[in-house]
């Protein structure tokens, strides 16, 4: 197939333009400033704004492909406080970028449109630890990262009305993302500047990013409309991988907070993420898939990122 992927540069962009290629597909990729960098992936460069609708109809048009893949990010400096702020451009990108993408879609005659979502967050902090698509997202997200809960709704709804493909991912990690050697959660924990929160009760669904792109890849071959969570096979409380990370990195174990001390750090949207989140089941997207995550629990990822592995 022809497949046009809008974000083929950023963390999953790369390891999914090569997944495509590698299988036979042909992609169109866009990038921002940097079309040598996805030449070199073994794409079509397209260098775009991704919120310019005039651009975006026409780059769309003259590929005509055959799915329109939406994996458009800019993800800032992270602030635990107020994640809004981190993610106020990617909150953009999901629904101005979104609604501009899937009008070119529509209007090129693309047969199938795939999105890029999140699986962290949104669940409602309540009930079980791990909960599958149906269940439903936060009715009252905390302050400081309403915006970015709103986005993903935003996102979501239009993709499932037009009958697309919608991707809720766990956390990265692996190449390319901020755990991984460079990255930034990678390096404040090993300077001991990621602590523990409180008793960390938050429950985290991650996913190595070529999983998640092998993932992506069956989505865009057979996936049928609907939602589906890409996620490891271990939603984890925060107080069990996060230590086990910052071992698998060679830091010292995280610094703890007391929970008075949480709150006031992280005010509500961080103490939320740590110690209120629900995590994913990817039993849909193994069945329906036929997916299986090569690292299937992040105890057993995380050995990937260690000093000189």
């Amino acid at each position: 197939m022809h497949i046009f992927l809008a974000g083929a540069t950023g963390a999953l962009g790369k390891p999914l333009t090569r997944a495509l290629v590698a299988a036979g597909h042909r992609v169109t990729g866009t990038t921002r400033s940097r079309p040598e960098a996805v030449g070199e992936l073994g794409a079509e460069p397209v260098v775009l704004d991704a919120l310019d609708r005039d651009a975006v109809r026409r780059a769309v048009a003259a590929a005509a492909p055959d799915v329109v893949v939406h994996q458009l990010t800019a993800i800032g400096k992270f602030d635990v406080r107020r994640p809004d702020r981190t993610f106020a451009a990617t909150n953009g990108l999901r629904t101005e970028g979104l609604d501009i993408l899937l009008a070119a879609a529509r209007a090129a005659g693309a047969e199938r449109f795939v999105a890029q979502s999140f699986a962290g967050w949104p669940f409602a902090r309540s009930g079980p630890p791990a909960k599958d698509e149906d269940a439903p997202l936060d009715p009252e997200p905390p302050k400081g990262i309403r915006e970015t809960h709103a986005a993903i709704r935003h996102l979501e709804a239009a993709v499932v009305a037009a009958d697309g493909i919608v991707l809720r991912y766990g956390g990265f990690y692996g190449p390319g993302t901020s755990i991984a050697p460079g990255g930034e959660q990678y390096e404040l924990l090993r300077a001991r500047k990621f602590p523990l929160p409180g008793r960390g009760d938050g429950v985290w669904s991650l996913v190595h990013v070529e999983d998640a792109a092998a993932a992506t890849v069956a989505a865009i071959e057979r996936g049928r409309p609907g939602i589906y969570n890409v996620v490891d096979d271990e939603p984890a409380p925060v107080r069990e991988w996060l230590p086990a990370l910052a071992e698998a990195v060679g830091a010292e174990p995280p610094r703890r907070l007391p929970t008075w001390l949480a709150r006031l750090a992280l005010g509500p949207a961080g103490f939320a993420l740590m110690n209120e989140s629900r995590g994913a089941l990817n039993g849909k997207a193994r069945r329906e898939l036929g997916w299986t995550p090569s690292h299937p629990s992040w105890r057993q990822g995380f050995t990937s990122l260690q000093p000189g592995v």
